[in-house]
């Protein structure tokens, strides 16, 4: 995940000024301890208001910054159980009153040859119409693209992952939210097994015996843990300071490409050199030096 092309305009500007050298070394990411939560907040409330700006302009639809928003967008395919958020819709609607609202926004695009994929799209799509309600609002974003995967990343409060296990490769879009100070709702599948610390950078649901189970877990979740939080803005900019700090400084290109580089390239150079090489603070001038030595 490449930072400086994932990362919204307004929380490059604020790295800029207090962490500038993020931008050659992804690991001063953890500097943003540095940085008063709640400035963090405030950062990503801009962010919210872009994305519920651009889509009332894209398809009418208004929705409200005070409520807890969460995002679900990505290639539709059977095993990332789009509909598992709505598996019970009792639940879910009574979740929403409870916690006073949800709003649930879904993007993606099944490829023209999967026929499932697009009719599980047409499911979420029709049961969203149906359980639209004053306190629970369901909207399926059409023509998903670079820009509005982009915003919806940066722009919601908690993304939503759920595949069957254990065919999650990675998942690059839950990598993209933490850096924007957005934590996951996942199976402990793909990248989410070493990025979830529970109630610190996210939340787990739960391995269950079947999906009924496994929507369970993530209603429960979202009600005895997730709305508590949100309601709470204090201990929720701290949680948006722990997902950049902690999964923004490991999960992103700088980090990956300078660890394959040591490990492929210079498997048996001495300690030191290879702590320089993995962990990103050699450009790539020095790295061609290092090469030169070793022959």
């Amino acid at each position: 995940m490449h930072a400086a092309t994932w990362l919204s305009e307004g929380f490059q500007e604020l790295f800029d000024d207090e962490i500038p050298d993020w931008r050659t070394d992804n690991r001063y990411f953890r500097s943003v301890y540095g940085i008063d939560p709640a400035r963090i907040a405030a950062c990503h409330i801009k962010n919210k208001q872009k994305l519920f700006a651009v889509l009332a302009r894209r398809t009418g639809h208004y929705f409200n910054p005070s409520v807890l928003t969460l995002g679900f967008a990505r290639r539709v395919a059977t095993y990332k159980r789009a509909s598992l958020l709505l598996d019970d819709p009792a639940r879910l609607v009574s979740l929403a009153e409870k916690i006073g609202g949800l709003q649930i926004l879904y993007a993606g695009k099944a490829h023209p040859a999967d026929n499932a994929g697009k009719a599980l799209i047409k499911d979420v799509y029709e049961a969203a119409v149906k359980l639209n309600s004053a306190s629970l609002k369901i909207y399926y974003v059409e023509n998903y693209d670079w820009e509005l995967g982009a915003l919806l990343t940066q722009g919601v409060d908690v993304w939503v992952n759920t595949p069957r296990r254990p065919y999650e490769a990675s998942g690059t879009s839950g990598m993209k939210a933490a850096l924007n100070g957005v934590p996951s709702l996942s199976i402990l599948d793909g990248w989410w097994i070493e990025g979830c610390a529970e109630n610190t950078t996210g939340w787990a649901i739960e391995d269950g015996e079947n999906e009924a189970a496994e929507a369970a877990s993530l209603y429960t979740k979202l009600e005895k843990s997730i709305a508590p939080m949100w309601s709470n803005p204090n201990a929720w900019a701290k949680l948006q300071q722990h997902c950049i700090g902690i999964n923004g400084t490991f999960f992103n290109t700088h980090r990956m490409l300078s660890q394959y580089l040591g490990n492929a390239y210079f498997p048996y150079t001495d300690t030191h050199t290879r702590v320089a090489i993995n962990t990103g603070s050699q450009q790539m001038g020095d790295i061609a030096e290092l090469a030169k030595v070793r022959k």
